[in-house]
């Protein structure tokens, strides 16, 4: 059986920011009683736990983005290393 609905509201409203909803269906069931676990180990509503997982998640920039900045700066840097001068220089540290 799926777990219910994870809500926010996000919008303008006549005098402030709402939140946005979020529904999340057809989780599983020992995905939902993990979350609540955790939320449990924390003192935290499922609602607050999985708030504070989305935010953590947002904060961070996607592995897409780490490479992305990568891919730019080698650009830049007009450099190149091959794969074996990188294992040649690891090697030559172990000695």
């Amino acid at each position: 059986m799926a777990w219910g609905v994870l809500r926010f509201w996000w919008g303008w409203w006549d005098n402030g920011w709402v939140m946005a909803q979020i529904t999340i269906r057809n989780v599983p069931e020992a995905v939902r009683d993990e979350l609540k676990a955790r939320a449990a180990r924390k003192r935290q509503s499922m609602q607050a736990f999985l708030l504070g997982e989305l935010e953590r998640i947002v904060s961070k920039p996607s592995i897409e983005e780490l490479m992305e900045g990568v891919r730019k700066r080698l650009a830049k840097s007009n450099t190149h290393v091959t794969a074996e001068e990188i294992l040649r220089a690891r090697d030559e540290g172990r000695r």
